[in-house]
């Protein structure tokens, strides 16, 4: 089979893994830096298998945490809590 690249590219990243918990949940989180995501980090729930590129306006966007991480409004208000204290 002929496979068409877009890009396959190697890069070094810091990644930071961070573990804590909140009022009712545990959060498992990876979170990777690159030049790739234009001053935004990847941000990888393991515990809910789900990744999002995220900067800080992302975390501002009403429902968003909610929608690509798969969490309750209470869950997305702990988890963005953390982010914005990451992301300034």
């Amino acid at each position: 089979m002929e496979r068409f690249y877009l890009y396959d590219d190697v890069e070094d990243t810091k990644t930071r893994f961070v573990g804590f918990t909140g009022e009712s949940q545990r959060y498992d989180l990876a979170i990777s830096q690159s030049s790739r995501f234009f001053g935004k980090v990847l941000v990888m729930d393991i515990q809910y298998g789900r990744a999002a590129i995220i900067g800080a306006d992302d975390v501002e966007e009403p429902g968003y945490l909610e929608h690509v991480f798969n969490r309750s409004e209470e869950e997305a208000i702990e988890l963005r809590d953390y982010l914005r204290e990451l992301l300034s």
